[in-house]
């Protein structure tokens, strides 16, 4: 018998990309999404009317018991539990078949062969390979979406707001996830292929990769570099030489495929925000809806105790001793789907969290944990609910240590410090959306105190004596004075810092009190950097009285020391003649400068449009090594770099660029601007591109 001509394929790449959410992808190969029809037309077969089998697999070691192959034939209907095919048309030496894959199916690369079985037994004849992904848009998938705007922000979405700063004073910058741009979605397939599970067994690996739990735990552990050669190595030392400063980073593309160009070597630097970006961005490639979350002041417990303990010396000095810390804001991610494992009241957004911070089953990693069981203490359940629930809700214990004599000196305790205005960008808006009521009850409510102690028990921590724990001698004493750092100027980085420290007897009689004053620049996990000033004075407060003193900090002193994060950490540790210490303390964020982004004109798809770029030089000496970085999908290929010349005192800059918009819609152009005094001032523009 003559061999069959090799079928050529027609994958139908518009209509399907159309149908299944995929139209962004800029892919020569069909990506569609798991549970739904897809269709596909291939001539070349002798006879339209052949019997045929249609054979799909992934992985490297395909077989059926591992649902990793499916054999099937054409059917009347599609099948809702398995791979089935319909015949849609048949004309002279083509047949259009549509094919549908389960809801539970494994994602990844398939390779999709045909048999005819007329002829005896011929082998299978190759139709191709395609993507198959996670589908929220389908009701029987484990990450399904009931809202479709929600879909689309945590899908198909490509610009993200991050929030950053403190408590006191949230700032916010753009990032561009860009997950369906250039090789992303090769990027992310083979970022799996490069995990520790898939190394120690590929088979069982790939048969895994229908669950999204287990698919968000390998990803946070692959997108920081520790134990597996992954994405993004970590700097928290303020020092980033050798890499790039991960303020700098303006999205997740360069960072990925600069991971890829090195030969998947670790990218230098990143932070926690750039981790959850990244994250964001892979997970959203793949299908599994994800944001990103802002947690301020958020603990970091590394002893499991539901306590944070932070450490000063006798002048006020934050030490950098012992493992836990609270920082000013930590990023992490949440992803939208189902925990069969615990139960449908667990069900829903789930923390995942790619900052190694601390080792999760001897890898670092953390999560899938779920919201809802943090809200309820239940810390018990998998995975690392105890870790995510002490973000938001451990307790903090201040101390005095005297180095010489080892011994250390409870300050105060507080309980309603950690976890504030937890925050996430709205649906489809620019805006902050405070989701603290979701992880926790109101702080400082019986409800949260419960749920606080239920938590404690579950961890075995209620009967267990710790050595380290404060009397509840300490932790009652109460305190003769109170004090507080108010601001009195503004915080822009060129200018002198202006605090006022105001100190109230709360006694009936008399106070001398003596207070030791540092400020320090820290990174914004609040470890101290660079001592920037400091100072001491005795007073002595009436009874019941009030009294402002004012503090300046110039810009010359703390110019040189500024980390890229652009923090100080102003302590004042008031020592109380005859009654306990006092420790006051204000992290201060201080803003850069603004850039203005204008758009000269219209944007219109496949035309030029100017954009210009303002900069003022605020402060009295020259500013040089300018550089203005900026991107924007759609709106231009890759990131563009321009060098601007110095800059004399109060000397305003305006740079002019091209922009040809390929998409029309709403797009987000990227703008960082850096110079020896200035380091990553970031804005973004929305621009509306018309036909």
């Amino acid at each position: 018998m003559a061999a069959a001509m090799q079928p050529s394929t027609n994958w139908h790449l518009k209509e399907n990309a159309r149908n299944h959410h995929t139209s962004k992808f800029s892919s020569k190969e069909l990506i569609v999404r798991r549970g739904q029809a897809f269709t596909v037309t291939f001539n070349g077969t002798e006879q339209p009317e052949q019997n045929f089998t249609f054979i799909a697999e992934t992985g490297p070691k395909p077989s059926e018991l591992a649902k990793t192959q499916a054999t099937f034939g054409i059917s009347s209907t599609a099948s809702k539990e398995s791979w089935s095919a319909v015949l849609q048309s048949t004309s002279s030496g083509s047949i259009s078949i549509s094919i549908s894959s389960p809801p539970n199916a494994v994602i990844g690369r398939y390779k999709l062969s045909v048999q005819t079985t007329s002829s005896g037994s011929s082998s299978p004849e190759s139709l191709g390979t395609f993507v198959l992904l996670f589908n929220p848009w389908s009701s029987g998938d484990e990450v399904f979406m009931p809202n479709n705007a929600d879909c689309e922000e945590y899908v198909l979405e490509e610009f993200g707001i991050i929030f950053a700063g403190t408590k006191n004073h949230i700032n916010s910058f753009g990032w561009n996830f860009g997950q369906f741009q250039g090789d992303v979605l090769n990027i992310c397939l083979s970022m799996l292929d490069r995990s520790l599970n898939y190394r120690q067994d590929p088979a069982t690996d790939v048969s895994h990769r229908n669950d999204p739990k287990y698919l968000g735990r390998v990803l946070s552990a692959m997108v920081n570099a520790n134990d597996d050669q992954g994405v993004l190595l970590g700097n928290w030392s303020g020092n980033y030489e050798g890499g790039k400063s991960p303020s700098s980073w303006t999205g997740s593309g360069e960072i990925l495929e600069n991971w890829k160009k090195s030969g998947f070597k670790p990218v230098r630097y990143g932070q926690c925000w750039v981790f959850a970006a990244v994250l964001t961005t892979v997970l959203r490639c793949l299908g599994i809806p994800t944001r990103t979350i802002t947690n301020f002041s958020s603990a970091h417990d590394a002893d499991g105790n539901l306590r944070v303990d932070e450490f000063y010396d006798a002048s006020g000095n934050h030490l950098d001793r012992g493992a836990d810390s609270i920082w000013n804001f930590h990023v992490w991610n949440e992803s939208w789907f189902s925990r069969r494992d615990l139960g449908p009241s667990y069900s829903g957004w789930q923390v995942l969290d790619a900052t190694p911070q601390e080792e999760s089953g001897g890898i670092y990693r953390c999560g899938p944990a779920s919201r809802n069981a943090i809200k309820e203490g239940d810390v018990d359940l998998d995975y690392d609910c105890p870790f995510v629930f002490a973000e938001v809700n451990a307790d903090c214990m201040y101390w005095n240590y005297d180095p010489t004599a080892g011994k250390k000196t409870l300050i105060f305790s507080k309980s309603t410090v950690i976890g504030q205005f937890i925050s996430t960008k709205a649906v489809g808006r620019d805006d902050r959306v405070d989701i603290t009521n979701d992880y926790k009850y109101e702080e400082g409510s019986t409800k949260e105190r419960d749920i606080f102690k239920k938590a404690r028990k579950k961890l075995g921590l209620e009967d267990k004596f710790d050595p380290t724990a404060p009397t509840p001698q300490e932790i009652d004493q109460k305190p003769d004075i109170s004090g507080k750092f108010k601001v009195a100027g503004p915080l822009e980085v060129g200018k002198d810092l202006n605090l006022i420290l105001v100190l109230a007897n709360l006694q009936s009689d008399s106070r001398i009190v003596h207070a030791n004053m540092t400020a320090w620049s820290t990174v914004y996990t609040r470890r101290p950097v660079h001592k920037i000033w400091k100072d001491f004075m005795s007073v002595t407060l009436s009874p019941k009285e009030e009294k402002q003193f004012p503090i300046k900090i110039a810009y010359t002193e703390y110019q040189q020391q500024l980390t890229t994060d652009n923090m100080i950490q102003v302590t004042a540790l008031c020592h109380v003649d005859g009654g306990i210490q006092v420790l006051v303390q204000r992290d201060i964020t201080l803003d850069n400068p603004a850039i203005n982004i204008q758009v000269l004109g219209e944007a219109k798809v496949n035309t030029e449009v100017d954009v210009e770029v303002i900069f003022t030089n605020p402060i009295d000496t020259e500013v040089i090594n300018c550089v203005l970085q900026v991107e924007g999908n759609d709106l231009l290929r890759g990131i563009l770099e321009i060098d601007i010349p110095p800059l004399k005192p109060r000397e305003k800059s305006s740079t002019k660029f091209k922009l040809i918009p390929s998409e029309t819609g709403p797009k987000h152009l990227l703008v960082n601007f850096s110079c020896d005094k200035f380091v990553d001032i970031k804005t973004f523009k929305m621009i509306n591109v018309i036909d």
